[in-house]
């Protein structure tokens, strides 16, 4: 018997299996020869001695291009909302009175821009019975001069009496009731004899939401005892306050500026409320350069063009904010009258003299 050449024997491999790449940027173990002599080499750390990261140092310079970014971001983000809301809000206005308004861009000409109020009645704000929705007359009258440089204020008060077109000598605020925005700035232009550029109404439904949007507003006033509307108790709104300091929600300064009757001091008339109304705006101006209205910027930004109606579309609503920004915070002026008038109907307004009335207009078409 003979033997054979004895079996081969198997032969033995040894398996690596390479470590994932991404593992190499963590410094740990493996990760194939490269990784080791990239880890070891006379420029690196050693293999296990500790975790690495590639990205870059986090300096002073990055950290405010971040910041900068995000406030850019911030207010760029305002502004879309700005215009959208605007877009929406626009035409609420009719066209009649776009052939009484001279038009012109707010922010680089000189312009004029007549500013109502009216005493509507909005559902949930006015008694029973009230005619919600109905005629109105303009609750305050403001000539606002901004743009080119230019910052002045002149306020009307609404028991003034004028020759409204086509009606006969009245109570200025009653040109808006009888022929709205068109005949109110029609009535304004004939009365003081200089153009008006733009309108602006304060809607008093959503008035207060913007300042709420704000944060409200910080107001000092003397003691005020308020009934709107027949007060609280006949559906209206009632507000009392004590002399002094005062933080108040869009609703309570929305009262303060209509107030005509302070039961605290009946000798108050049209004049204190003007200046009152003057007063709210300052404070107005005051929230909306503060830090905390940046902060809340983007609603505000929403919420400010359905405070009002205009015949300006965004871009101009714009441009008139821009001009206020820069235009500085001028003193309001009053038309102060000299007498009064009983009126065919038996009721009782105000003369202004043509003295006065040049007078102020010249200074104001000045500022």
């Amino acid at each position: 018997m003979t033997s054979g050449p004895p079996p081969e024997e198997r032969p033995r491999y040894t398996r690596y299996r390479a470590r994932p790449r991404w593992l190499d940027r963590f410094g740990g173990a493996g990760g194939g020869l490269d990784a080791l002599r990239r880890r070891e080499g006379p420029d690196r750390p050693p293999a296990g001695g500790g975790r690495r990261f590639r990205g870059k140092p986090i300096t002073w310079t990055r950290v405010l291009k971040y910041v900068l970014t995000f406030l850019a971001g911030w207010i760029g983000l305002s502004i879309v909302l700005f215009l959208i809301s605007a877009q929406i809000e626009s035409g609420k206005i009719g066209g009649a009175v776009d052939s009484e308004l001279s038009g012109g861009f707010p922010l680089t000409s000189k312009s004029t821009i007549l500013v109502l109020g009216s005493d509507a009645r909005v559902k949930g704000h006015a008694e029973p019975g009230a005619n919600v929705g109905g005629p109105s007359r303009s609750d305050s009258i403001l000539l606002i001069r901004t743009g080119g440089g230019a910052s002045a204020k002149l306020s009307i008060p609404r028991d003034t009496i004028v020759d409204i077109p086509g009606h006969g000598r009245n109570k200025i605020n009653a040109a808006y009731a009888f022929g709205g925005a068109a005949l109110a700035v029609r009535t304004v232009k004939q009365y003081l004899g200089i153009p008006i550029n733009h309108l602006v109404e304060v809607d008093f439904q959503n008035f207060p939401k913007l300042i709420d949007a704000m944060g409200g507003i910080d107001l000092h006033t003397s003691c005020i005892r308020s009934e709107i509307n027949g007060g609280r108790r006949n559906g209206g709104q009632t507000l009392h306050l004590k002399a002094g300091d005062h933080h108040l929600s869009g609703t309570q300064a929305l009262i303060i500026a209509r107030t005509r009757k302070n039961q605290c001091n009946p000798a108050e008339n049209d004049l204190t409320r003007a200046r009152r109304q003057q007063q709210i705006l300052a404070a107005i101006k005051d929230r909306a350069i503060s830090p905390w209205t940046f902060i809340r910027l983007p609603w505000v930004a929403w919420n400010a063009p359905k405070a009002i109606k205009s015949d300006m579309g965004g871009p101009s609503l714009l441009g008139l904010i821009g001009a206020l920004a820069v235009g500085g915070d001028s003193k309001t002026r009053i038309l102060i009258p000299s007498g009064g008038e009983i009126l065919p109907d038996g009721g009782a307004g105000l003369v202004v003299s043509d003295s006065e009335k040049r007078r102020e207009v010249a200074a104001f078409l000045k500022g």
